[in-house]
């Protein structure tokens, strides 16, 4: 009998490579997970990407690059106007970079491929002839996946002066309309537009001004971390002037003055204040868009014609003063992430020769070292190469004590180094770090759309036609039938006019999320989107992974007994098959033995069964450690142990068996520690509306109730192998239930994504934990999980609240036109003031701290 699974069996064919794709740069397909494939596995210590294969080892591909090679490639990346970045599926090895560089290279047009095998990124620059898509064809070609870049091919601006949707939706509009413009899209959250075009910077930036705003473009040495900040004096000279030609006009008409002098003042306001609304209305109106520039001009120029000039000059002012306000506390909601971009140093000092020598982090190169003195924050991603400290991580991680580093420890761009100097080896490139990612994210997550605001912005759009048309037919339809004067409905008419814009209710809600979202960012929880900031605030029950999330996630062995007495035997064999698991079981005995001396021993055919064990042949036999059931099903005889192994599974143990064909080798008893702030977090999580927390774990029954319990924690289900963590997900879900998923975003996977969130921990760590959760909580640790319950339910309330005043204000003013009681300057005060009673509200979520 062999410890074989006939499912898992590698066949080798001639027709297919022998060792990684990266070893022949022919145009052939990578084997699928469904299809036999040829593989040799070798000791983790002598593992190659390539065979042994003569003709592969001629191959330059098969020798990875020296670092002194890398050292002395002091050229930059051209990333001129036609560059593309690339994201890369599929490269396994260093030597699969070399290959994809060099076939992407001799692609007709391409100037220049860059691969960075550590990100997964490909950054190509072309003479303009050849097309992203033909690049990925090549790619595909050469043996992996990647998606042509959208964003890539525009350029991002910033526009300032956009407060409403409206306004966006008004830029995007005028720019889809214009010869030379591909695609754009106006993102009114983050005020920024990314447009792919043909123009030059200053026509775009005149079309903006033409259309009342300003723009500036994003740049790598002019980025939004750069630009000024919100100042409430920004753009209000018109506002200020037209504020004292109102106040002269006032005082003009409490003296014996002539009229005309308070008349011609009064219209000085209106033209002095009302011009850059005027602009911008005639630019909405030929878009066809009604939006509240549109909507106040109409009273405001309407006003006049029925001699009502002060009204028309109050209007006037107080919607350029309440505009001006309300864009300086909107963009304070857009910087909520600026702090985060300037935290990483522009410069930093790298080692050339034997000396240390200042440069820009943009010409820091992968492979060099950087010097990081005492009290400096460090600029690029890095592991330590020499030299120990302590690495204030809050801005990344949200913890708030600094964290021991040694050689061979990851930091990150942004964090600050306490006290100990240290050399370390860069790792990635400025637009690649865990903070640029950080960033790219939140930005992202800012301008998607939550459930709420769709709704809200279909409300809207039905909305505002309906009483701009109810407004006409007050104005037309009482006086023509002869019910009252025409001054009269025209005033009343105005008057609903400039309730009919709706700013406040479309603002209501994205103001909150991006509020929201960006401190969550600071407080080290990236939050994927408004939906998912709002899908968190309902949840009421939550399922944990128990190993590293729960738990300290580095069990230790306890216990070791061995059959025969030979205790080194045992590990010996036990070591050499777990060095194929990346099970942090497996990883613990393998560190067991190595503290103990104990050397593994060679093998082959090593494969492993996911939540079960792994199994191979050294020396000439067949060998399992696993799971008990797991041998019992291959037939192995444990009943002389069951009881034994029942008792410390109950003692909350992990047993590991070991076992060849004939018998039982012996066993080893593994523990894991729950972490210090688990309990806590759970009592806490009580506190903020969980009703029901459960363990999943594939661990046996013993350990996941000695967890539980030291957790707080009422239900637990074990022995589930990852697809049982889903359908345990699903039957929470069937529960009635609203449910989050807590994992590492890798082996709970089928579990995160079965959630009605998945929430990742360790994001730091993880580039794969980033990508694939809706939640990432950047420490590896609970401590974040109540504060972000917490922030998403005081989230929807605060979009709730601001929803209903929004409404509950445009009904009261609605209500005091029948009876004349709604004057011009009330409407405004209707709109402007609670637009800006909106943001107030939303800008509390920015006071809430983990």
């Amino acid at each position: 009998m062999a410890f074989k699974d006939e499912t898992l069996e590698r066949k080798t064919t001639e027709e297919e490579k022998e060792g990684c794709s990266c070893c022949s740069e022919e145009e052939f397909s990578r084997p699928s997970a469904s299809r036999s494939f040829s593989i040799q596995l070798t000791p983790v210590e002598e593992a190659s990407c390539c065979s042994s294969n003569e003709e592969a080892e001629k191959d330059s591909c098969c020798t990875p690059a020296s670092t002194t090679e890398e050292e002395e490639e002091t050229e930059a990346f051209d990333a001129g106007e036609n560059a593309y970045t690339f994201q890369v599926e599929g490269m396994d090895c260093p030597s699969c970079a070399a290959t994809l560089q060099k076939g992407v290279s001799r692609l007709a047009g391409v100037q220049e491929a860059k691969v960075q095998y550590t990100t997964g990124s490909m950054q190509v620059s072309t003479d303009g002839t050849v097309a992203p898509a033909a690049i990925q064809h090549t790619v595909q070609r050469l043996g992996y996946s990647t998606q042509v870049p959208a964003a890539d091919t525009g350029e991002t601006y910033n526009i300032y002066g956009m407060d409403c949707g409206s306004c966006a939706a008004t830029v995007n509009k005028h720019f889809a309309q214009l010869d030379g413009v591909r695609d754009v899209q106006v993102h009114f959250t983050t005020g920024k537009m990314v447009i792919d075009h043909q123009l030059s910077r200053d026509t775009v930036k005149r079309e903006v001004e033409r259309l009342g705003f300003e723009a500036a473009p994003v740049t790598e040495e002019d980025s939004s971390s750069r630009q000024p900040e919100a100042s409430p004096l920004r753009g209000m000279t018109n506002t200020i002037v037209s504020g004292a030609l109102l106040l002269a006009g006032i005082a003009s008409s409490l003296t014996p003055a002539p009229a005309l002098i308070s008349i011609l003042l009064y219209l000085s306001v209106i033209v002095v204040g009302g011009y850059k609304p005027a602009k911008s209305a005639y630019y909405a109106i030929k878009n066809r868009s009604l939006d509240m520039n549109v909507l106040m001009m109409g009273a405001a120029i309407g006003a006049p014609l029925i001699g009502e000039y002060f009204e028309g000059a109050l209007v006037v002012w107080l919607f350029a003063l309440g505009n001006a306000l309300q864009q300086y506390s909107v963009a304070k909601t857009r910087k909520s992430i600026s702090h985060l971009m300037d935290l990483a140093p522009a410069e930093a000092w790298v080692k050339t020769g034997d000396t240390w020598v200042r440069r820009p982090v943009e010409e820091v190169r992968i492979g060099q070292t950087m010097l990081i003195k005492p009290g400096e924050k460090i600029p690029l991603d890095g592991t330590i190469r020499a030299g120990t400290s302590m690495i204030d991580q809050s801005p990344i991680t949200g913890e708030s004590l600094p964290i021991d580093k040694a050689s061979g420890d990851t930091v990150y761009a942004g964090t600050l180094n306490d006290y100990g100097s240290l050399e370390v080896e860069v790792t990635a490139r400025p637009e690649d770090t865990t903070l640029a990612r950080i960033i790219h994210l939140v930005e992202e997550a800012q301008e998607q759309q939550a459930p709420t605001q769709s709704f809200v912005d279909r409300f809207a759009a039905i909305y505002t036609p309906i009483v701009f048309a109810a407004a006409i037919a007050v104005i037309v339809v009482p006086p023509a039938i002869g019910f009252g004067g025409w001054s009269d409905w025209v005033y009343r008419g105005l008057a609903l006019l400039v309730v009919a814009c709706p700013c406040a209710l479309v603002i209501s809600t994205p103001v909150a999320i991006v509020s929201a979202i960006g401190n969550a960012a600071k407080q080290g929880v990236l939050i994927k989107g408004g939906a998912f900031l709002e899908a968190a605030g309902t949840l009421n029950a939550l399922a944990f992974d128990k190993t590293g999330t729960l738990t300290e996630g580095k069990p230790v062995v306890e216990k070791v007994y061995a059959a025969d007495g030979d205790a080194d035997r045992l590990l010996s064999v036990a070591s050499t098959l777990e060095a194929y698991s990346n099970h942090p079981i497996g990883r613990a005995i393998t560190a067991y033995a190595g503290e103990q001396k104990v050397a593994s021993r060679e093998g082959t055919n090593f494969y492993a069964e996911p939540g079960k064990g792994v199994a191979g042949t050294i020396e000439g036999k067949s060998y399992a450690a696993g799971k008990p059931e797991w041998l019992k099903e291959k037939g192995v005889q444990i009943e002389k142990y069951e009881e034994e192994i029942q008792q410390l599974q109950n003692e909350g143990m992990t047993v590991v068996l070991v076992g060849d064909e004939e018998s039982v080798l012996g066993y080893v008893g593994v523990a894991d520690k729950i972490r210090p702030m688990s309990s806590g977090a759970v009592q806490s999580l009580h506190k903020n509306g969980i009703r029901e927390l459960t363990v999943l774990t594939g661990d046996n029954e013993g350990t996941a109730a000695k967890i539980a319990g030291q957790a707080n924690i009422d239900r637990y289900m074990a022995g589930l192998l990852p697809e049982d963590k889903a359908k345990a997900v699903r039957t929470l879900q069937q529960e009635g239930r609203r449910v989050g998923m807590i994992g590492d975003g890798i082996n709970d996977a089928p579990a995160l994504a079965t959630a009605d969130i998945g929430i990742a921990m360790g994001g730091a760590g993880a580039d794969t934990s980033m990508e694939a959760a809706d939640i990432v909580l950047m420490a590896d640790n609970l401590e974040k999980l109540p504060y972000t319950i917490r922030l998403s339910r005081k989230a929807l309330r605060i979009i709730k609240q601001n929803i209903w005043f929004a409404v509950l204000i445009k009904v009261a003013a609605l209500a005091l036109i029948v009876p004349d009681l709604l004057t011009l300057w009330m409407a405004v005060l209707s709109d402007t003031g609670a637009a800006l009673i909106v943001v107030a509200n939303s800008l509390r979520l920015f006071r809430l701290r983990g």
